[in-house]
């Protein structure tokens, strides 16, 4: 049974993972103050919640039944949930092949039984220290600066992994690129700092309108925005793309050198698809982007599509 001890949702996590309680009581009463405690007591609860209870660090013990420590290290290691999750070996064993193989599976350290409070405490809070700031430096490098939402490269990642999960499930997919119209207009009439402004306004419109969990939004580049749209067929697309629209004329920006719209509007293209191996997630990329070439063409300030799992191709 995975138990959570410690109540506080503030604090960072930590998963204990040993089949002694004496062992569990004993860091518990030496961290519970600074985190929240989460345990397990053998190795298939331990991988269990690390992929649901995502924790910040792992205690992981070598010697346990069933399943060892270090075949546990392996298979979290193998799981792009849990991977990145620094875990240090608790153990007994100190000889130097066994710390060896520990860390070529990929443990960043070892705390040795019988424990010392001081040591146990200071390679803990190293180890967190080191992965909250590698965590914000992640979290920078997949943000767009201006806009504060994700970027390309969060784009090209999420995009990857939740074409997976779809084709696990057999999942319809949507992709939606977003165009701002005659942008360059825009920023050559009233300035490159209303621009940005601009931007910033409709970054922050279309991401309000992305709600449910898997669905996904990120500045592609420049004034092109891209959403992910998980089991969502192409009439769900076309509602967000209403909702875009929405959200975007809402904001009622001014934009007398548009041909489109007296305020600053967006073209939208969508594909949709059963995510399958046969496809490719830049496939469907590139016919959103046809489609949205397409409402170019149209005039601007509309929306057009292609849905890949019908007979016919919607425009």
């Amino acid at each position: 049974m995975i138990n959570y001890v410690s109540p506080s949702e503030e604090r960072p996590r930590i998963l204990i993972v040993d089949d002694e309680r004496i062992n569990i009581n004993l860091l518990n009463a030496l961290l519970k103050a600074d985190y929240k405690i989460m345990v397990a007591t053998d190795g298939e609860q331990a991988i269990k919640a690390a992929a649901t209870g995502k924790p910040e660090l792992i205690l992981l013990d070598i010697v346990m039944p069933g399943i060892d420590g270090y075949e546990v290290c392996r298979r979290l290691k193998s799981m792009a949930a849990t991977q990145t999750i620094p875990i240090i070996f608790i153990t007994a064993m100190g000889d130097v092949e066994n710390e060896t193989m520990g860390f070529a599976l990929g443990a960043v350290d070892y705390i040795a039984k019988p424990f010392n409070s001081a040591v146990v405490k200071a390679r803990v809070g190293v180890h967190m220290k080191l992965k909250r700031n590698g965590d914000m430096l992640e979290n920078l490098a997949s943000m767009d600066t201006l806009t504060e939402i994700p970027n390309r490269r969060a784009f090209d990642l999420t995009r990857t992994q939740e074409w997976a999960r779809s084709v696990r499930d057999g999942l319809p997919i949507s992709f939606a690129m977003i165009d701002v119209d005659k942008f360059k207009q825009y920023n050559d009439n009233y300035g490159h700092g209303a621009g940005d402004e601009c931007l910033t306004r409709i970054a922050k419109a279309l991401h309000a309108c992305v709600h449910r969990p898997g669905d996904f939004l990120a500045r592609y580049g420049g004034e092109e925005f891209a959403a992910i749209l998980v089991n969502t067929d192409a009439q769900g697309a076309l509602n967000m793309a209403q909702r875009f629209h929405a959200a975007v004329a809402a904001l009622q920006i001014p934009h007398a050198h548009s041909t489109a719209a007296p305020q600053v509007s967006i073209s939208i293209g969508l594909a949709t698809a059963i995510a399958t191996t046969e496809c490719t997630p830049e496939m469907l990329s590139e016919a959103a982007d046809k489609m949205l070439y397409l409402a170019k063409d149209a005039g601007r300030n509309t929306t057009q599509a292609v849905d890949l799992t019908a007979p016919t191709q919607a425009g």
